[in-house]
């Protein structure tokens, strides 16, 4: 299951493709959204979030790490997840801040945007708009732009998309 507007479902769909895997799923729109109760995918993922991974014969996958890390498993080239070493933990910390900053996002933009007006809190919207300053601070001083594609890269780029996309700070 995906829905158009989530980072997270993005990063999986954009994994798929890089790995050359993306021709053998079945891309299902399902709207969702902390306020809206789709039975489908509650149905698959107790938390109603997307993207979900449904699966012949077997349980559905969610999450987007979970899920990228599932596909990793199903082709024969370079893994964009390594398997060891100090580059494993940098694609690892990489793809932590990306989503990190993502949900810090969509917080961001809840608490801005989206809950009404009077029951806004500016200190908190405050709050989220320094851990996107700090988190952005961290990627310039630590991203390795010389290291080969891996699942951090794709994390990083889609949620940065996205934030320009809502037109978050």
């Amino acid at each position: 299951y995906y829905q158009t507007h989530s980072p997270f479902a993005r990063k999986a769909l954009v994994f798929a493709h890089e790995v050359g895997i993306a021709d053998r799923l079945e891309v299902i729109h399902h709207e969702t959204s902390p306020t809206l109760r789709n039975a489908d995918v509650y149905a698959e993922n107790p938390l109603g979030k997307v993207p979900v991974l449904l699966r012949p014969n077997a349980s559905p996958i969610f999450d987007s790490d979970v899920i990228c890390a599932y596909l990793d498993t199903l082709h024969d080239g370079r893994k964009l997840l390594p398997q060891d070493g100090e580059a494993r933990w940098q694609a690892l910390r990489l793809q932590s801040v990306a989503q990190g900053l993502a949900q810090t996002g969509i917080a961001l933009r809840w608490e801005t945007e989206r809950r009404p007006e009077k029951l806004r809190y500016g200190a908190l919207a405050d709050g989220y708009r320094e851990k996107i300053e700090a988190s952005y601070d961290w990627i310039e001083s630590a991203l390795d732009d010389e290291a080969p594609l891996h699942v951090g890269h794709i994390a990083l780029a889609t949620t940065l998309s996205w934030m320009a996309f809502r037109h978050l700070p």
